[in-house]
């Protein structure tokens, strides 16, 4: 199953049912990736989805003289069909991805951008109708104190509570949920898991609404989940 096979299979599921597989695979948190929410089309709210390959974007403190110096803008180069992931340098104040950004982004044909940091020109995104997920909202461009620095490299996660690293590729998975990141080589295999999964849920729901105990008859419907 190519790339865009897997992507176009797991758009009928939720970050929730691909976290489900991801734990069985036995991925740290069922590949969530804690405090990155839906600021647009709205907050929070509606069918809004991106799933896609990661295109990755790292930005440092403008003073990291020895670190890289691309040439060239990152957004001039968005794969159609990926999903931006920007990480910003931890604590930045300032935001690191604006209305610009989204509008070069979906005219490249991106499904949406998560950034790891702040973003800003709220409305320019949801005017754009192009889905960004973010950590937070904020006012002020990045030049004054963060420049990007690698472009399509591994970007670690900016959290004090989790070990987690987005390669280029890996398969990101964006809802009202959060968002998960699904290790490219795991992508089939998580396709292949949820079908079962959500079919024993349905058993299991058609039975509490007839009154049946949870806990049996998940014991009974559950047992038959496709295994890793």
């Amino acid at each position: 199953m190519n790339i865009k096979a897997v992507v176009k299979a797991l758009e009928a599921y939720t970050s929730c049912d691909v976290a489900d597989a991801l734990s069985k695979l036995k991925v740290p948190h069922g590949g969530f990736l804690a405090g990155l929410t839906m600021w647009s089309p709205k907050r929070q709210d509606g069918p809004t989805k991106v799933v896609g390959p990661a295109y990755t974007v790292r930005y440092v403190r403008k003073n990291y003289e020895n670190e890289p110096q691309p040439s060239g803008h990152y957004i001039d180069s968005v794969p159609s069909g990926s999903v931006v992931f920007i990480s910003a340098p931890a604590r930045s104040i300032n935001a690191c991805y604006g209305g610009l950004m989204s509008t070069r982004a979906k005219n490249s044909r991106a499904v949406g951008t998560i950034v790891d940091g702040r973003l800003r020109d709220l409305q320019e995104h949801r005017d754009l109708d192009f889905p960004v997920f973010a950590r937070d909202v904020g006012t002020t461009a990045p030049a004054e104190t963060m420049r990007v620095a690698t472009i399509n490299e591994p970007v670690r996660l900016n959290s004090d509570d989790q070990d987690a690293v987005i390669h280029p590729g890996d398969i990101l998975v964006g809802d009202l949920n959060g968002v998960v990141c699904i290790p490219q080589h795991l992508a089939e295999k998580v396709v292949e898991m949820i079908p079962s999964q959500l079919e024993a849920d349905e058993k299991v729901a058609a039975d509490i609404r007839n009154g049946r105990l949870v806990a049996e008859s998940m014991k009974e419907h559950r047992s038959g989940v496709k295994k890793p």
